[in-house]
């Protein structure tokens, strides 16, 4: 593996730090980015038992904002419940807004490696070309060691690149959706806090 690094030249030292970055952050969203992390099932049906038995104060609603991020959303909604809709409503919206930021927290730079993966590659195959041409016209062809130590060079980072960056799409472009998907879910479990807290929904 090492002779390998060695042979693609220095391009392949930013190629290995992207390839780890990336790895960290995969890691890292996929842990993080679980549903029961993010958007805790059965947490408005709890909610909705609390209110019914009287029993929702100010300590579960504090206990709900550190729960999770559907918690935060939630309690903003429960603490302006004496409101109208509307007051309810925006301090949802404005809460979630919160939210967005902290779901999408490293996925710019995942795309950002997964962007330049490809073109360190490429300048690792121009590099080599050009190892190999000036090779070739400083001791001639009759050398096909220098010809293949630029041709090696330049296939090496550029498969390296690749390897890189073709996975961190793919997980970027999954990360974006689960967002999405996390977002969705959330604000249909806001609305239906609202609908329980002005009586619109029936007791489940």
């Amino acid at each position: 593996m090492f002779e390998l690094v060695k042979a693609g030249g220095w391009v392949m030292w930013p190629i290995i730090a992207c390839s780890i970055a990336a790895l960290a952050i995969i890691g890292e969203r996929l842990w993080s980015l679980q549903k029961k992390y993010v958007s805790p099932p059965n947490l408005v049906s709890q909610i909705q038992q609390w209110l019914e038995r009287k029993q929702l104060d100010q300590a579960r609603i504090t206990l709900l904002q550190q729960s999770s991020p559907l918690g935060r959303v939630l309690a903003a909604g429960l603490i302006n419940r004496d409101h109208d809709r509307e007051i309810v409503k925006e301090s949802v919206e404005d809460a979630g807004r919160h939210i967005v930021p902290e779901l999408d927290r490293y996925l710019s730079s995942l795309g950002t490696i997964a962007s330049i993966s490809p073109f360190l590659g490429l300048l690792g195959t121009v590099l080599g070309m050009i190892e190999m041409f000036a090779g070739i016209s400083t001791h001639g062809v009759g050398d096909p060691a220098i010809v293949a130590g630029g041709i090696a060079q330049a296939l090496i980072t550029t498969a390296a690149g690749l390897g890189v960056a073709i996975p961190t799409v793919m997980f970027y472009r999954y990360f974006r959706a689960r967002v999405n998907e996390l977002l969705l879910d959330m604000e249909q479990q806001a609305i239906r806090l609202i609908e329980i807290l002005h009586g619109e929904r029936e007791p489940e």
